[in-house]
């Protein structure tokens, strides 16, 4: 997708002339193909607040099924990706290069340097005490605001690990996240903010006092030294304007243009989530928020809370189910019915580990191709081979000893805990490259050496195939029509002379197949400067 907004304006005052004149520009590439970055955004003067009830989320995704629908016939394709089919930094998505990044800088995350102060007790200013996992809203010495949660009481470390894993996991795969972190600290940390009121169990509301607090964390675990064991979320700064929506646009954003379930971020976002096994990736559990930055205010978009990703449910253990079927999925249930509940899949019978802090985990049954989240998700029953593929690519760059690292900032007591982890996720990211790369042709990393035209095959890169050979069919591309015109005799991956020949601006398209498969795409060369670039990359399947 062109993200020139300048190029839309024109085209809305050029396309009545060319229809009126029986002709229409069908330019593929422009100058400054492939993008990496979204221009500047436009200046957002005003947004609108808006909430979200769970239970609207859930019946309006679970029954209405809002969204476009995937046609078998006629693809919808994705949007917000380049002419290469990656992902361009933006308000939603700010590459990182994971191969590239060194272990202190993953392990760092969205940030490792504004935990909160102790030097002060922490004032609370709002309580949650309802639920399984209660919390507080408090500020520190500095002045910084904190959302703190705790694990439930039967599962010391199992929510508050997972959040923190969460959030670091989710930042090197490039999305924007809250700087979330492990804290301990004793009672004597906690303060009333005199202004801080409560509700009892009558619903009534008065000013908080020290034995509600107390009451509070009664039921928190406690570490060998006493002291209670929580996340403390660094509030995300900016003006918060509530979720965003997997579906549909932010009418008062003029950023917002692409339909978010035709954003390949957000359709690829399922293979991550898979990946991490966060089941309850969900509207509820995103954030926008307006910021201002060299002057320009615009809306930026956050995931957020981590606490039910791997064998966490946040108040409990993950429920098996959770990750294989939906909340209310039809297929299982009347699976059960019809044989009297005798019906049990392999995931409901597998004997998951009792290690503190995992929770139910694994990776033996894990199937990348029909994974679930509790209840359907727009963007992600959009997602089509290339979206995958492209996520598939993120998720293979990890190395065990990132992955590892990743899972320690969790700070697990028990070193098996980190072990067990660190091998399932390898395990699932096994599973995932072998997968997603069967669906197209996951040939990648294409550039021009040495005469000839290179490329990786990610499939033979991670062992998943052994070498195999690929025909390649030259064509001169007419860039303003869209149209290429077979090369008589240029087929091979060695550069055709009419190329090398080629002046600059002159394009390209080289057509490469497999044998015993339909799966194709298609590379596309520029002229520029004197040397050859790839420009585009289309896919087929």
């Amino acid at each position: 997708m062109r993200f020139d907004r300048l190029t839309l304006m024109k085209a809305a005052l050029v396309i009545p002339i060319a229809l009126l004149c029986g002709s229409l520009n069908g330019r593929k590439f422009y100058d400054d193909d492939p993008l990496w970055r979204e221009p500047s955004p436009l200046r957002v003067e005003k947004i609108e607040h808006h909430e979200l009830s769970n239970s609207f989320d859930f019946f309006q995704n679970t029954i209405a099924e809002p969204g476009e629908k995937q046609s078998i016939r006629e693809p919808i394709r994705a949007e917000a990706a380049n002419t290469l089919g990656e992902v361009p930094d933006s308000a939603w998505y700010r590459n990182r290069d994971v191969r590239a990044a060194p272990l202190a800088d993953l392990e760092r995350g969205p940030g490792n340097d504004h935990a909160p102060s102790m030097q002060a007790p922490w004032q609370i200013i709002a309580a949650k005490t309802e639920g399984v996992t209660p919390g507080f809203r408090i500020k520190d010495a500095s002045g910084r605001g904190y959302l703190v949660k705790f694990d439930p009481p039967d599962d010391p470390e199992l929510a508050t690990a997972a959040d923190v894993v969460g959030c670091k996991f989710f930042y090197a795969l490039s999305y924007n996240t809250p700087e979330n972190y492990i804290v301990s600290f004793t009672r004597e940390q906690l303060a009333i903010s005199p202004k801080t009121a409560f509700r009892d169990a009558q619903g009534r509301k008065r000013p908080m006092k020290p034995e509600d607090v107390d009451r509070v964390l009664t039921h928190v675990p406690r570490d060998p030294q006493g002291r209670f064991r929580a996340m403390a979320s660094l509030y995300i700064s900016g003006d918060i304007t509530g979720p965003f929506l997997y579906y549909g646009t932010r009418p008062d954003d003029p950023n917002d243009i692409v339909p978010h379930e035709r954003r390949r971020d957000l359709r690829g976002l399922y293979v991550f989530a898979a990946w991490l096994n966060h089941t309850d990736a969900k509207s509820l559990n995103s954030l926008d928020t307006m910021v201002t930055e060299n002057g320009l205010k615009y809306v930026k978009h956050y995931l957020i809370d981590f606490g039910a990703i791997l064998g966490s449910g946040s108040i409990s253990a993950k429920d098996v189910r959770a990750g294989n079927e939906y909340f209310v999925d039809r297929g299982p249930a009347l699976a059960r019915l019809f044989t009297l509940g005798i019906y049990a899949p392999d995931w409901e019978r597998y004997h998951y580990p009792r290690v503190r802090g995992v929770g139910n985990f694994q990776a033996k049954f894990f199937n990348p191709n029909v994974w679930k989240t509790n209840y359907p998700n727009p963007a992600f029953d959009n997602r089509l081979p290339d979206d995958t593929y492209w996520a598939a690519k993120k998720v293979m760059e990890f190395s065990p000893e990132q992955i590892r690292t990743l899972v320690s900032t969790g700070e697990y007591s028990d070193p098996t805990a980190v072990d067990y982890i660190t091998r399932t996720l390898v395990e699932r990211q096994q599973k995932i490259g072998k997968v997603f790369f069967e669906k197209i042709l996951p040939l990648d990393h294409f550039q021009v050496e040495g005469g000839n035209l290179k490329f990786e095959d990610l499939a033979v890169t991670y062992r998943f195939q052994a070498p195999r050979a690929y025909q390649a069919h030259w064509a001169k591309f007419d860039n303003h029509v869209n149209r290429s015109a077979p090369v008589e005799g240029a087929t091979g991956f060695s550069i055709p002379s009419l190329v090398r020949a080629a002046a600059d601006n002159d394009y390209f398209a080289v057509d490469i197949t497999r044998d015993g498969t339909t799966k194709s795409m298609t590379v596309y060369l520029r002229r520029k400067k004197g040397r050859l670039e790839v420009v585009g990359i289309d896919r087929r399947w």
